[in-house]
């Protein structure tokens, strides 16, 4: 756990979330800041700060996320499809330095 991070106070329960999914290694939660009618993301309750910081110990982990983004999209509605997004960075447009996978659908989103 990172001190300074927003992620680590959720997953510690120090900040309240809209929580949609939660085991011992992973939670999901709704975005505070939609960027889609639907829009949420899965993060690691490890504090790995990007993708770029992950190591080959991580591979379970990063399967399960992909693994259980779809299942989560369907829950939340999404059966026409979604995007998963993966920011690296501060160039990559990553904010907060906590792994994390956003899925965003419900809308009409644009071709990328």
């Amino acid at each position: 756990m990172s001190d300074n991070c927003i992620f680590c106070k959720i997953v510690a329960g120090e900040i309240p979330a809209r929580k949609i999914f939660e085991d011992s290694d992973l939670i999901a939660f709704h975005d505070i800041h939609p960027a889609a009618p639907v829009h949420f993301m899965i993060v690691p309750k490890e504090h790995i700060a990007s993708l770029a910081d992950a190591h080959a110990r991580h591979e379970a982990l990063l399967g399960r996320m992909l693994l259980l983004a779809p299942i989560l999209a369907k829950d939340q509605g999404l059966n026409d499809g979604f995007r998963t997004i993966i920011n690296t960075g501060k160039g990559g447009g990553q904010e907060v330095m906590h792994l994390h996978i956003h899925i965003i659908g419900g809308g009409n989103l644009r071709a990328l």
